[in-house]
């Protein structure tokens, strides 16, 4: 592939062009988007009674791995924050190729599933079913998107800022409503979990850990926001309370309201089945607009993250790159990049392998990322080694479990993990060697 003329990368980033709210709004943005509304059933039906607690102990992880996330955005913050990371610790070369693109795939993964839940949740509106319905939803979704992010950083971070305002505030009246309603009683949650293996909760964990990674999409915007060294950690802690409390907040009121067979039978759309009982039919259609402004804006800030870092991957020369006659920065075609691929995989997939390959990418990507600090810049980031071999032992174990339930449930996931990731570890050793 003929690689674009790099002359102009100064134009894909705006320094200073993004808020410590605006980044906390495009953080919240991923993570609501994608976890709340994509994940609630898909959790259920594998933690079962335990899916609160799977929440609760995913955002646990997800604390401990952010603090290498802290650690590196402190001491180089950039656009593309993951990619840089990688480098640091590994240099510029097979290994920080693999594991960046690990990440970038975990990600466009994550726009295709919060696409589909988007669709799902709108579908639900709308009287007649028809098999196109779903992906054509998921699909128009990504190319508004598109658009969306091809205008200004200070037009996106506000729109991102009024976005998650609403949907923070809607989830936070409809799981209080909900509560209210059910007289502050958890029948599904607080049942003896006797369905429950511990295996299918430590999935559960592992898939949790899903809504909470978009934390990591701070990072990749570390060269736009103001005072970086200061406050993309802030973004970073910050949007991790919000999400977590509101988490708990909806998983509680969605336990009280439906059994657990009743979730994992409405996985797609369980926040909408969950507000009929309380609200009627009233609810179910403000459960979905809320819904579809958590998953418009999850998939705008997560496309906006994640196209700089392959921007930047690009620009260190550790992926091939064409513009295809497209004019404008390398931001801007990758932007392109990143949409074309989701849509595929929205057009194409279900929710619950879409959402099991994005996990199996992810954690391997933040175990990496976690070595990297503490074999090769513990010193330099002054980190705490126990809070890294923590970070890493987690991962590990929830890793491991899950890939058992999955190998026992659904081997064909494991499959496409393991030949997507030689394909990309192929890809990227045999385009060094070529560009060397």
């Amino acid at each position: 592939m003929a690689e674009h003329d790099h002359e102009h990368g100064h134009q894909d980033y705006q320094k200073s062009s993004l808020s410590l709210w605006g980044a906390v709004s495009l953080g919240t943005g991923v993570m609501i988007g994608a976890g709340i509304f994509a994940l609630t059933g898909q959790v259920a039906q594998l933690a079962r009674e335990w899916f609160v607690l799977a929440f609760v102990c995913g955002g646990i992880i997800a604390g401990f791995s952010a603090y290498s996330y802290v650690k590196l955005a402190k001491a180089y913050p950039s656009a593309g924050g993951i990619a840089m990371f990688l480098s640091k610790a590994y240099g510029k070369g097979s290994v920080t190729a693999i594991f960046a693109l690990l990440m970038y795939f975990s990600m466009v993964i994550n726009e295709s599933l919060v696409a589909r839940t988007f669709a799902s949740y709108t579908s639900q509106l709308i009287s007649f079913e028809a098999q196109w319905l779903i992906p054509l939803l998921a699909v128009g979704l990504l190319v508004f998107a598109f658009f969306i992010n091809i205008l200004s950083n200070q037009f996106i971070q506000t729109f991102s800022f009024f976005m998650a305002f609403v949907k923070t505030l809607g989830l936070v009246i409809l799981a209080a409503g909900g509560l209210w309603a059910s007289g502050i009683q958890f029948e599904s949650i607080s049942a003896i979990p006797e369905e429950a293996t511990g295996g299918g909760i430590l999935a559960g964990i592992a898939l949790s850990i899903l809504a909470y990674k978009g934390f990591t999409t701070i990072t990749n915007s570390g060269g736009e926001i103001v005072e970086p060294k200061r406050n993309v950690g802030r973004a970073i802690i910050i949007s991790l309370i919000i999400c977590a409390l509101i988490y708990v907040l909806v998983t509680l009121a969605v336990g009280s309201s439906l059994s657990i067979d009743e979730i994992v039978k409405a996985k797609d759309y369980a926040l909408a089945e969950a507000a009929r009982p309380v609200y009627g039919e009233t609810g179910l259609w403000v459960t979905v607009a809320f819904a579809i402004v958590a998953t418009v804006s999850g998939v705008i800030a997560s496309a906006f993250a994640v196209s700089r870092m392959l921007a930047m991957l690009t620009n260190m020369k550790l992926v091939p790159h064409s513009h295809f006659g497209m004019p404008g920065s390398i931001q801007k075609h990758t932007l392109v990049y990143t949409i074309v691929m989701a849509m595929i995989l929205a057009a194409f997939f279900d929710l619950s392998r879409i959402a099991s390959l994005g996990a199996i990418f992810y954690i391997v990507m933040d175990i990496a990322i976690h070595w990297g600090v503490l074999r090769h810049l513990r010193q330099k980031v002054n980190a705490n080694i126990y809070i890294l071999v923590s970070a890493i032992t987690l991962d590990v174990i929830v890793l491991a479990a899950f890939i058992w339930v999955k190998w026992t449930s659904d081997p064909l996931v494991i499959w496409a993990s393991l030949i997507g990731m030689a394909l990309i570890a192929a890809g990227e050793i045999l385009f060094l060697r070529k560009k060397r």
